[in-house]
Order: C-alpha cells, then sequence, then structure tokens
C-alpha cells in the first residue's frame, strides 16, 4: 500500500535577532534559526519525504526587508523545484500573511493565505490539504465556519490534513507545563471533525502531540506540533528543539496517521545567571563576572542579572561594550535590570 511521507515544521521565525545592517558586531542569534532551517529540510533535499508542511511563523515579523523574505523562501522554493510540494499557513508574526507573496511563487509552493483547500499529488497518492491563516480574534468561535469555508469536504483525495496557527486546547507551553483550556482563542477539541489523518500545527513551540480533548476523549485527528526549531525565549530553555516526520496510509474517510518521529535539532543552550554586585568596586565586580561567566557554556545565550545594588564607580562595568569584554566572543549576553532581592 503506497504511504504519504510528510516532513513538518512550524516557528522558525527567520530574521530574529539578524540586523540589516548591526550597530555592533557581537555574537546574533539570527545564524541560528536559518542553521536550523536549514537542518530540517536535509530529507527533503535528500529526498526522503513526499510533502512539506510548515506551520507558521515563518519569520519573526510581518514587517520585513524584501532581502529576508528572498532568503527565507528560497529555501522552501528550491525543495519545490525537486518536486517536493510545499505548504505554508501564515502564522501571528506574519500577521496572517506572507510579505512579498511573489518570492514565494512556485507551482509546487502553497499558501494558505485564505480559507481554501489545497489538492496535489505527493508519494503517489491524491493529498488535500485544509487550511486558514491565523486568526487573532474570536478563533474559537469562528474556527467551525472558517474550517467549511476551506471546502474540505469537496475536496477528493485518499488523504487529507488539515494545517493550522492556532492553539488548540490541551496544548501546553512553559517551564511549569501550563495548559490552554479556554479562552476565545482557544480551539476546542471536539471542533475538529472526522475525515481528516492528521492536524499540521504551529505557534506552540513546545513539540507535542495531543490525541485527547479536556474530558480525556479521543480528538477525532491527532494535532501535532513540532515546536519551533530554535529557542526563542528563557521559557524554553529546557525544551528540545527540531521537526517531525509523519508517514501516513489511506484508510477510512481522510486516511491515518502511522507514525511520526521528532528530529532534534542542535539548539543553544540558555542560562540565567545571577550575580550580586552589593559592595564590589568595579574591578572586583568585573572579576566575578568574568569568572562567573567563563563557567558557562562559551555556546551559551545567556541572561544576567545583577542583584544587590551596584556602586557608582562600578556601573561602567556593566555597559554593553564592557560586558561583551568579559565574555567569550562565541556568547550571546543580555542583561536584565538589577532588582534588590538575595542570590537564590
Amino acid at each position: 500500500m503506497r504511504r504519504l511521507r510528510v516532513l513538518l515544521l512550524a516557528d522558525t521565525h527567520l530574521g530574529f535577532d539578524l540586523p540589516h545592517r548591526p550597530r555592533v558586531e557581537r555574537r546574533r542569534r539570527g545564524p541560528d534559526f536559518f542553521a536550523n532551517f536549514e537542518r530540517a529540510l536535509a530529507p527533503a533535499r535528500r529526498g526522503e519525504v513526499d510533502l512539506v508542511v510548515h506551520g507558521g511563523d515563518v519569520l519573526f515579523r510581518s514587517r520585513v526587508r524584501r532581502e529576508l523574505v528572498h532568503r527565507a523562501f528560497a529555501p522552501l522554493v528550491e525543495v519545490a523545484g525537486l518536486g517536493v510540494p510545499v505548504v505554508v499557513v501564515p502564522g501571528n508574526h506574519e500577521r496572517s500573511q506572507i510579505p512579498f507573496p511573489l518570492l514565494a511563487a512556485h507551482p509546487q509552493v502553497h499558501i494558505l493565505d485564505r480559507p481554501r483547500t489545497v489538492r496535489l499529488e505527493a508519494g503517489g497518492l491524491a493529498v488535500a490539504v485544509a487550511g486558514f491563516p491565523f486568526q487573532r480574534q474570536e478563533a474559537r468561535a469562528r474556527f467551525p465556519r472558517l474550517l467549511a469555508e476551506t471546502g474540505w469536504r469537496d475536496a477528493a483525495a485518499r488523504i487529507r490534513l488539515l494545517c493550522l496557527h492556532q492553539t488548540v486546547e490541551g496544548a501546553r507551553v512553559g517551564p511549569s507545563g501550563y495548559t490552554f483550556r479556554g479562552g476565545a482563542d482557544v480551539v476546542r477539541g471536539r471542533d475538529i471533525p472526522a475525515g481528516f489523518a492528521a492536524v499540521l500545527a504551529g505557534h506552540i513551540h513546545r513539540r507535542q502531540v495531543l490525541t485527547t480533548d479536556l474530558a480525556g476523549r479521543a480528538l477525532a485527528a491527532p494535532v501535532l506540533y513540532p515546536g519551533s526549531i530554535e529557542r526563542t525565549s528563557a521559557a524554553e530553555r529546557h525544551e528540545p528543539k527540531g521537526f517531525f516526520t509523519l508517514e501516513l496510509r489511506p484508510g477510512g474517510a481522510g486516511g491515518r496517521l502511522e507514525r511520526w518521529a521528532f528530529h532534534e535539532l542542535p539548539a543553544r543552550p540558555m542560562v540565567d545567571l545571577e550575580v550580586a554586585a552589593a559592595g564590589l568596586d568595579a574591578a572586583r565586580l568585573a572579576a566575578r563576572l568574568q569568572s562567573r561567566l567563563a563557567a558557562v557554556d562559551p555556546d551559551a545565550v545567556v541572561r544576567l542579572t545583577v542583584i544587590g545594588e551596584v556602586a557608582p564607580g562600578a556601573a561602567t562595568v556593566l555597559g554593553a561594550a564592557s560586558l561583551r569584554s568579559l565574555a567569550p566572543p562565541t556568547m550571546t549576553l543580555t542583561l536584565r535590570r538589577p532588582r534588590q532581592t538575595p542570590v537564590r
């Protein structure tokens, strides 16, 4: 029996910390995102998948330079040129639309820029991918109508997929595992109808697969979040980053998901570092900072918090140029506002 092999990635946030004309030379995080984007697409370039789906937030924001859009979409167009169809749903960072859409123009690149269903041939199978761009307002109430507007029921296909950039109830985020339950922007699990093999989703940065609703009832189709390809905030510092590959086969109304695998990407470590400054002059504060930074992975993204009152003569040590001189050049370092609390 034929099978469909899908590569699912999302939340690439290309352009993050990648200024066009940087005023200061320092280690930037932007290249990390592009490097992992290329790594994630490698199976498609090797001919190991039949379809690529991007779950949204290709870019880090909506107003970007044309050059960035070209750089971001060139790898997707290249994959499409190899005969692998690509489907992209615009996310919230793109304000639900892809800027400079002509840069993504290719007969095998399909942008879900409105509620629609794309029918294509992949893996020798007729495949229908339905979806709509990120909905910021009243997504919970509007979801059934938006889904109906895609016309997914009218698309004859052996396998049907739903592609979203939304929060589905039961999704978890953050170090404490916060669970989305209600709210105007949270889609109900029971509103996902039968007839799809899987829901391929972006927007949630932690990788996870949802198979039941909040009451423990089985969802009509599993919801797969591959998560972001790099850590975008300290809340994600313990999360592995990567992408999914899926294997689906025909069967039933819209096919079935037989297996999936998560492929981890080399995300940089994130570290919260607290340093007590009270009672230290400039030389001693600099020495303490340098010692603490030397004990951290030199490739880390470090969020530094200086605790205690900083002596007037020592304040210059906390300047951007001074901190860069104390840290390894491979480290990305940011300083938080000092606060008056004890070191934990």
